[in-house]
């Protein structure tokens, strides 16, 4: 069954978001929550009651914020606002990143500073509970003002308008979809529009899911250096503690240690210990700590930044605790939208430095002896020569994904808006670049292992074996040519559900 969630006034950790996101976790909203929800509502009331024109509850919005808006058209100014707002275009998102966002959104209604009433914090509950997802497209947000097209189709499914995901993933009218779950649609009323959709939870739950992916994929990265620089009679000694330690970059020594833990106990590193002509490996092996230590220095920043944002309500206007309503810019997803940039630097770092240990395993001229391209009979085998071409491909394309999105502000809403942040565009192309990255690191690993059994009867060490045992589940070993994609395919699933990892730790135990 799966997880239970209860969110009271104090927001969601990562997990929680992963839970919802991914694993269908349902959501309980807590009695602090709706106490905190209760408060804000009632100065919002108040607020509308009177005369004096408030941003957000009896004025217009953006570029129309000094339009003052009589009593008897402030639901309908919300309603108008959430159906004009969800103009996204294009090809929907994934329903993990809808997920997420909606999963994020409530957890800053509920903690009391957005004002809206507390039934339509139940509805958002109990739209993800039932397995619905709104359809939202890819394109609409500029990661300011929050992530307003996105967050607009989840208000307007809460409406009982626009469509959605089923329980099977076919996309179906939302009134339809409401009413066979039971739920009946919210009727907005004032500032509810505004609070559903001035957030970045777009963008953060796309980063909080990245740093899961990224974490877990660097230390298949170690691996995969460990079994390229085994394969290709590389040493272990750059790998030493010694060597790191008078360098203190926590990352470079965490990545090290893993590559040294994993080589401990080869006997084909021990087979050229003594008497080895080659005085050093190419840097693509001897510094892999150095800049796989980088990618997880920035992704330690990047987990400080969405913790904080984790933390934070972002809204506009808010409602303060002393009943006072302030504008603000805490909608702006700048440093969100940062860090999300620096991961797709860092991995596209990371992934240059596979793919060249992957040629060198196929150049005959500097494998140490093994076939050219790894083939069987080469000259009428190719071998693995596509396939690095393939993770060549790959790693280009990563290059240009690392190209900032959030340096390109464009400005909107008749200069009011006049500098975004761009972070859903940095989210949706550090998306793409997590899965080439999977699929760099899964063809090394496929050459590594046919390197690895190509030197026999050298044999390699516990871990690495573990991990060529796994790729063999899915993977045949040396041989004639055959189609190569499915088995690319299916070595990549290896590596991005983590059953590599997995095998390798059974053996060597926790990495860092």
């Amino acid at each position: 069954m799966p997880a239970e969630i209860l969110l009271g006034n104090s927001g969601l950790r990562a997990s929680d978001v992963i839970a919802i996101a991914r694993e269908g976790a349902t959501i309980r909203i807590g009695d602090s929550a709706i106490s905190a929800i209760e408060r804000a509502r009632k100065i919002i009331d108040q607020l509308d009651a009177s005369k004096e024109p408030v941003y957000g509850v009896s004025t217009g919005f953006g570029a129309l914020a000094r339009k003052y808006i009589d009593a008897d058209m402030r639901a309908q100014l919300q309603k108008s606002l959430i159906r004009s707002h969800a103009a996204g275009s294009g090809t929907p998102v994934e329903i993990e990143v809808v997920r997420a966002m909606m999963a994020l959104r409530l957890a800053t209604i509920c903690r009391g500073f957005s004002g809206v009433q507390a039934q339509t914090a139940k509805v958002y509950a109990a739209i993800l509970n039932a397995g619905l997802t709104p359809v939202v497209r890819e394109y609409g947000s500029l990661g300011c003002s929050g992530d307003l097209a996105p967050l607009s189709v989840c208000a307007l499914v809460a409406m009982g308008e626009g469509e959605v995901f089923n329980q099977t993933g076919a996309i179906v009218q939302t009134k339809s979809a409401l009413g066979k779950a039971g739920i009946k649609h919210i009727e907005l009323s004032t500032k509810e529009g505004l609070a559903l959709i001035n957030g970045t939870d777009g963008m953060l739950g796309q980063l909080v899911m990245a740093i899961f992916d990224i974490e877990k994929s660097l230390k298949i990265l170690d691996i995969s250096v460990a079994m390229s620089v085994e394969a290709s009679l590389g040493t272990d000694r750059v790998f030493q503690e010694e060597l790191h330690s008078i360098r203190p970059q926590l990352g470079q020594q965490d990545s090290a240690r893993n590559v040294a833990l994993l080589l401990k106990e080869s006997p084909m590193v021990k087979s050229h210990a003594v008497d080895d002509h080659r005085v050093q490996d190419a840097y693509s092996m001897r510094c892999a700590p150095q800049v796989a230590g980088a990618a997880r220095d920035t992704l330690a920043h990047a987990r400080a930044i969405a913790e904080r944002e984790l933390t934070s309500i972002i809204d506009n206007p808010i409602v303060l605790e002393n009943g006072e309503i302030r504008s603000n810019g805490n909608f702006h997803g700048a440093p969100v939208a940062h860090v999300l940039d620096f991961l797709a630097i860092s991995i596209a770092d990371a992934a240059s430095m596979s793919e060249r240990r992957t040629d060198s395993l196929l150049d005959e001229h500097r494998s140490a002896g093994l076939n050219a391209f790894l083939a069987e009979d080469p000259g009428v085998d190719s071998g693995m020569m596509i396939a690095q071409y393939t993770q060549a491909g790959l790693v280009s394309e990563m290059r240009r994904l690392a190209i900032p999105a959030s340096v390109d502000s464009i400005p909107t809403s008749a200069m009011q808006e006049d500098h975004v942040s761009m972070g859903w565009h940095a989210a949706r192309k550090l998306r793409r670049a997590i899965d080439a990255f999977h699929r760099v690191i899964a063809i090394e690993i496929m050459a590594a292992a046919r390197a690895a059994e190509m030197r026999k009867p050298l044999s390699t060490g516990p871990a690495t074996g573990a991990a060529i045992t796994t790729v063999r589940t899915k993977v045949a070993g040396v041989g004639p040519d055959r189609w190569l994609t499915p088995e690319i395919e299916d070595c990549v699933e290896l590596v991005r559900s983590g059953k590599i990892l997995e095998s390798v730790e059974k053996v060597a135990g926790k990495l860092s």
